[in-house]
């Protein structure tokens, strides 16, 4: 009988070690990047990856205002906004989305790949997404990632 055990460690949210990032969205295509994006915000990355864990690491995302799509989905892409009231449906373009606000592209894909629950709410929070170049986390030093 083998006497070695081959135990999987799982890791609990108090010793998991959340490390900060800053990642570039200049000229990147918006749903390639927004799934590498959640795969670090979930901590999936790492070796230590826990399921129902929160392992995952802060991430910074600058240049939002520089994102791109391919193909036609500047006008193609609709976002659906419904208020559950009849008629209350509303689309928006991308295009118009990106006027508004061009952060918002990016919010909006990373949190529909991560899970619905506390824990994807709580792993959400751990992204923040600016328009320009400067970013108010340079005390935390993140480093750069790159996809």
């Amino acid at each position: 009988m083998n006497t070695l055990s081959y135990r999987t460690e799982s890791v609990s949210k108090e010793k998991a070690e959340h490390k900060w990032y800053v990642v570039d969205a200049e000229n990147q295509v918006v749903g390639r990047l927004c799934t590498h994006i959640a795969s670090v915000l979930r901590g999936k990355n790492k070796p230590s990856f826990t399921p129902h864990a929160d392992t995952g690491d802060f991430v910074i995302v600058i240049n939002a205002d520089k994102i791109r799509f391919t193909g036609k989905k500047w006008d193609q892409k609709e976002y659906k906004n419904f208020s559950l009231h009849p008629g209350g449906l509303r689309l928006t373009t991308a295009t118009a989305l990106w006027e508004k606000d061009p952060r918002r592209i990016i919010e909006r894909a990373v949190k529909g790949m991560l899970p619905k629950n506390i824990l994807g709410r709580q792993v959400y929070k751990r992204m923040f997404v600016y328009a320009g170049t400067e970013h108010p986390h340079i005390a935390q030093k993140p480093e750069t990632l790159k996809f």
